[in-house]
């Protein structure tokens, strides 16, 4: 039988379960890395006549026992038709005999565990002593962020920027109301790039929204918004250069990342700049911050192996708790 899980079903099944949603992801990574699982990079299909472009994101994992491939369409000219520029689908076989295992809607599964790796990646790297939270993007990303990162440090405040007033203002309330900390709507990307320890960029950026300059030592970045388009980036060439830069995986970011490819295609970046995946990190097989004056960055493409991981943890919670339309898709 095949699993069908809704939206409203997902939000229903992840929004208790964000520990859980992080271990998953957190240990996605370290299976990749020590090869207990297979992600390639994903293809990109361009729609003739359009901007429009559809990656399959597949991967495949002993471990859970799962083969998946999340279908994503990034459709900028969505925004004009007042629907989301990216949408998705996630389907998930049996590794083991190729069952049709579940069906699941996209949209959520994308931003817990884009957010949770996010929180993986921070533990991991920023400095012990961080506790000013830094949003530059105010969209739903951006909540699910905050409340993903709640555990990874103590955190004393959070400050925001976005380019609409409103939203940005919106979320200081709701950040304050929901988590009880204390918040502030910056004038810009720049007071929040200053003020942060830890920076999440999180707008579908063409053009960089932070300055290399404008960073510190010590501090932490997670690129986080851009879409998975070579000439889209957050983060200019400066701010990349002088970070030590982890990637979520090296075939993907070699590929789809513009944080990556326009300083390597100016010169300003090597291969061997972006060979660190955030996997190795956490398997203490390539280091991660080497000192207090680091500035690290994780560049998070966002792969297929992440959508995997929420794919298992979901057919698990919606099995123990009966929640889903089960179907026979041979029948």
């Amino acid at each position: 039988m095949t699993l069908i899980l809704t939206r409203s079903e997902i939000h229903r099944l992840l929004d208790p379960a964000t520990a859980e949603v992080e271990a998953v992801v957190e240990q996605a990574h370290r299976d990749v890395a020590r090869g207990r699982a297979v992600l390639p990079a994903p293809p990109a299909m361009g729609v003739p006549g359009s901007d429009g472009v559809f990656l399959p994101m597949a991967a495949v994992s002993a471990p859970t026992g799962l083969a998946t491939v999340k279908l994503l369409a990034d459709l900028p000219g969505n925004r004009e038709r007042g629907l989301p520029a990216q949408r998705s689908a996630v389907l998930a076989l049996s590794a083991e005999n190729g069952d049709v295992a579940a069906l699941l809607d996209g949209a959520l599964i994308t931003r817990y565990r884009t957010a949770a790796a996010t929180a993986v990646a921070t533990r991991a790297l920023a400095a012990e002593d961080a506790r000013v939270l830094g949003l530059i993007g105010t969209g739903p990303l951006a909540l699910a962020h905050v409340r993903a990162l709640l555990t990874v440090r103590k955190w004393e405040s959070v400050v925001v920027w976005g380019r609409t007033p409103e939203n940005g203002a919106a979320l200081v309330a709701q950040v304050t109301r929901e988590f009880g900390l204390r918040a502030e709507l910056l004038s810009g990307p720049r007071q929040v790039t200053e003020a942060a320890d830890v920076l999440c960029t999180l707008t579908p950026s063409r053009e960089p929204v932070v300055e290399g300059a404008w960073l510190r030592p010590g501090q932490h970045v997670n690129a986080v918004g851009a879409p998975p388009r070579p000439d889209h980036r957050e983060i200019d060439t400066e701010g990349v250069v002088r970070s030590r830069l982890v990637v979520d995986s090296v075939a993907t970011a070699r590929l789809k990342s513009g944080e990556v490819l326009i300083p390597l295609a100016e010169g300003a970046l090597t291969e061997a700049d972006f060979d660190r995946e955030l996997g190795h990190v956490l398997e203490g097989l390539a280091p991660g911050r080497t000192s207090p004056s680091d500035i690290t960055m994780f560049n998070s493409v966002g792969v297929g192996l992440q959508d995997l991981a929420l794919a298992r943890l979901l057919i698990d919670l919606a099995t123990e708790s009966g929640t889903g339309t089960r179907i026979d898709l041979g029948a």
